[in-house]
């Protein structure tokens, strides 16, 4: 019986099951391929990287690590997937239960995520501003101002 019901779940095919991807999704997500690689953010003693995996399976796998003085001072799973239609991007901070953010706008040179429901941030973008060079900004509305912070990248070589 499990075995009848492993060979039926691998001959269905790819995009039957309930959670299909519509090919616009999955060409908004291989568009970001340039947010790609490994990138880094240093200020003084504090070090930030990120990493994302190239585009497959209609996701982006992604992961950031902020050390100071060589102590982990914050990490992050992370995902952009095409997901019931949308693309969403998906943040887990310490490894904690994720947060949805819906894509809002996707472009050669532009990505922005939004979740109004959540405290902070409500937003998260990345800028490409030169192949080597992106920022992210995370910001939310609070007591009607914008506030947030900008967080300049540039690409660097990723570590084995």
């Amino acid at each position: 019986m499990v075995l009848t019901a492993i060979v039926a779940l691998a001959a269905t095919p790819a995009g039957a099951h309930s959670g299909a991807t519509e090919p616009r999704q999955a060409a908004e997500v291989e568009r970001l391929r340039w947010l790609g690689g490994c990138w880094q953010n240093r200020v003084g003693q504090t070090v930030t990287d990120e990493q994302w995996m190239a585009p497959a399976g209609q996701a982006m796998i992604g992961m950031s690590r902020t050390v100071t003085n060589e102590r982990l001072r914050a990490w992050e799973a992370l995902r952009i997937v095409a997901d019931s239609g949308r693309v969403v991007y998906i943040a887990q901070p310490q490894g904690g239960a994720p947060t949805r953010f819906a894509a809002t706008v996707i472009s050669d040179t532009l990505a922005v995520f939004e979740n109004p429901a959540h405290d902070f941030p409500q937003r998260i973008a990345y800028v490409r501003v030169h192949a080597d060079s992106v920022v992210a900004r995370i910001s939310a509305a609070k007591d009607g101002r914008e506030r947030g912070m900008a967080i300049p990248m540039g690409r660097r070589a990723c570590a084995p």
